[in-house]
């Protein structure tokens, strides 16, 4: 019998692996999978065993974007009462680092859920792009924000404009993609990173991902009060005291998370 879960979860040490499960109808991100997804990032949050998170969609594709059957027929109000795009921003809201492992087409809804994680991993097959305007709409869950922040706003137009894509090596170079890697290596290499993630000490990642999330979101003066309040908080964890004794001591620390 196939798992009929929306999400899939997998724990492996400190990382969880969390893989979007609609392949017959490449991973549309339904109302339904969104709501498993941020139940599933809530999990991952309060599970201190549970440091660095893991989001793919499987080799073939990522996510090809939202479900449009669920929006085709919706009246403006049914749009704003069912809240299902203002739900997004609680997966942006989670504490711990995410990495998105993305193979194959991330479109629309896909390319914007693959830019609310920390870094982006891809396949060499990998598909960005922003096509609402394809369908009468433009992109609702952060994608003119998000992407013009990644790859400046005359390029970002000219996607969101003609829905055209990108391919990995152009987001790659465009700083929207951390590493491309062959279809087969995609799940290693993003093993690989973010269990490294996961052998630094939690807090410290947890409080570096606020402050790095900040300089895209506030003013410099802002950013920067954050950043100080952030350094001095870690002061008072465990990880602070063990890391910089190692240091001095000339050994690898042992983080806890405390």
């Amino acid at each position: 019998m196939s798992d009929e879960r929306l999400v899939l979860h997998e724990i492996d040490g400190h990382v969880a692996t969390l893989t979007l499960n609609r392949p017959k109808a490449l991973n549309a991100l339904s109302p339904e999978l969104i709501d498993e997804l941020i139940a599933a990032l809530a999990a991952c949050d309060a599970d201190d065993q549970i440091r660095v998170i893991l989001l793919t969609g499987g080799p073939r594709v990522f996510a090809a974007g939202a479900d449009i059957k669920a929006m085709v027929e919706a009246t403006p109000m049914e749009m704003l009462t069912r809240r299902s795009i203002e739900r997004w921003a609680r997966v942006a809201a989670t504490r711990k680092p995410i990495i998105a492992a993305v193979s194959g087409y991330a479109l629309g809804g896909g390319c914007e859920l693959a830019m609310m994680c920390d870094i982006i991993v891809a396949s060499e097959t990998a598909q960005f792009g922003q096509p609402e305007i394809n369908l009468g709409v433009i992109p609702g869950a952060g994608g003119t924000q998000r992407l013009t922040r990644a790859l400046g706003p005359y390029r970002a137009m000219e996607l969101i404009l003609t829905g055209a894509t990108i391919s990995a090596d152009e987001a790659r170079q465009h700083g929207l993609v951390n590493h491309v890697v062959p279809v087969e290596g995609l799940l290693a290499e993003a093993m690989r990173l973010a269990q490294l993630i996961a052998s630094k000490p939690p807090l410290a990642a947890q409080l570096a991902k606020e402050a790095v999330r900040a300089a895209a979101e506030t003013t410099l003066r802002e950013g920067l009060a954050l950043e100080l309040r952030n350094f001095f908080l870690l002061f008072d964890t465990q990880d602070q005291k063990e890391g910089m004794r190692a240091f001095v001591e000339k050994r690898k620390p042992q983080f806890t998370g405390r």
